[in-house]
């Protein structure tokens, strides 16, 4: 019997919403120019990754939420590690954390979209595979 994977559990691995097993994007893929391609539906359950054109519009602004955060934390963290601090070491260091995380941003805020509106049901030898 399959044990039941969590929500974080599959929001950390990129896992399909629906059965948390199938892989959202290719493997090997992170940091490559081809970070963007995703699987059209899971490889597991048939669950579709884009149920409809401009799908992922709204991740855009988990992806912006998420941004703002990493530019707090870096503007706490350089005012408790520098004397002074300057607005082109602030850009500086919010442009290098964005880019270097920018594959990671990008699948983590599909993730947390999808997961809003696709609900798990189970292990995928359990559920009906989907047909498309």
């Amino acid at each position: 019997m399959s044990q039941k994977k969590s929500l974080l559990y599959g929001i950390a691995a990129v896992k399909c919403p629906r059965c948390r097993e199938g892989n959202m994007f290719p493997e090997g893929t992170l940091y490559s120019t081809k970070f963007a391609d995703m699987h059209e539906h899971c490889p597991c359950c048939g669950q579709s990754f884009e149920p409809e054109p401009g799908y992922y519009y709204g991740a855009m602004y988990v992806s912006f939420a998420i941004n703002v955060a990493i530019f707090l934390v870096s503007l706490f963290l350089l005012y408790q590690f520098m004397e002074e601090v300057t607005m082109a070491m602030m850009i500086g260091v919010v442009a290098v954390v964005v880019v270097g995380f920018l594959p990671i941003i990008f699948r983590l805020s599909r993730v947390l979209w999808i997961n809003i509106f696709i609900r798990y049901e189970g292990p995928c030898n359990q559920i009906p595979k989907k047909v498309h």
